[in-house]
């Protein structure tokens, strides 16, 4: 994903914008890995192989996104019900 991408970027839920963690970068400075936060909501939207994961909270699943946040040494909010929100 390119850098200038996250300008054009916005918070789904409610269309703030986000602050970047970048984790991985090519050489060419395009993010292989990182995350996007909602300073509003506090929900994360993880960056894997350069594509922003964006999708409503209905159509993700923390099981499959809890281990890349481990390898980043982020965990999640225990309740299963709970959005998507990362652990302060």
């Amino acid at each position: 994903m390119k850098l200038s991408f996250l300008e054009k970027l916005c918070c789904p839920m409610d269309k703030h914008e986000l602050k970047s963690q970048v984790f991985a970068q090519h050489e060419n400075g395009d993010i292989l890995e990182g995350l996007l936060t909602c300073p509003s909501c506090k929900r994360y939207y993880p960056i894997v192989y350069g594509i922003p994961i964006m999708t409503p909270d209905e159509y993700r699943e923390k099981a499959l996104e809890a281990p890349i946040l481990e390898k980043w040494g982020l965990t999640l909010e225990e309740a299963e019900k709970q959005p998507f929100l990362l652990k302060e």
